[in-house]
């Protein structure tokens, strides 16, 4: 008997929290149609100018199109793939900062794997802002194989290569960006 008591005590509190709640929306406030345009994408301006909407993007505080760390334009990017064209990728990751090859098999080591890994640390040409991972799948028959990461001059080898060749686009990006701008006072060989 109590609990039914219990729920007719909150009855009228919760009938008065919804009718304040809906009345604050609008509901009950009369409109001009005149005044009401009929296209929807004129009646959100219309909200927006007066106050009554929000944009997800302003409370985000983005604007306009996302920034892609890792694309194209990012010299470290473009060095690792152009270090790496001599393998199949299996997975390249610009937003994640990651290239992961397929497993590489020397003609000399028929029972040895290479994959390499490289993680973007960092978009600055730095050899602190890449790492690479190498792991090795040794196969005694193809049911029986080990994988595990190795350390090996191999990894440093890659890391310096792909820092080398990242130097090198970013200085004729440079000169090429300078000489479209005409500023540019070098030799007239690039392309």
């Amino acid at each position: 008997m109590n609990s039914k008591k219990k729920k007719i005590c909150l009855a009228p509190i919760i009938i008065i929290f919804l009718f304040f709640c809906l009345n604050s929306c609008g509901i009950y406030k009369p409109s001009d149609a005149r005044k009401v345009p009929v296209n929807a994408a004129d009646k959100r301006q219309k909200n927006l100018d007066e106050g009554r909407g929000f944009r997800a993007a302003k409370v985000l505080g983005k604007r306009g199109g996302g920034q892609f760390d890792f694309s194209t334009s990012n010299e470290m990017w473009r060095a690792s793939l152009e270090i790496l064209d001599f393998v199949p990728l299996v997975n390249a990751d610009y937003g994640g900062g990651i290239i992961i090859t397929d497993w590489y098999k020397n003609k000399k080591e028929k029972n040895e794997s290479l994959k390499i890994t490289v993680h973007f640390l960092a978009n600055e040409i730095r050899a602190d802002g890449i790492k690479i991972l190498i792991h090795k799948k040794i196969c005694i028959t193809n049911e029986n194989c080990e994988v595990k990461l190795i350390k090996s001059n191999l990894g440093q080898e890659i890391k310096l290569a792909i820092l080398k060749k990242a130097t090198i686009i970013k200085k004729l990006d440079n000169d090429k960006r300078i000489k479209e701008e005409g500023k540019y006072e070098g030799p007239d060989n690039l392309k």
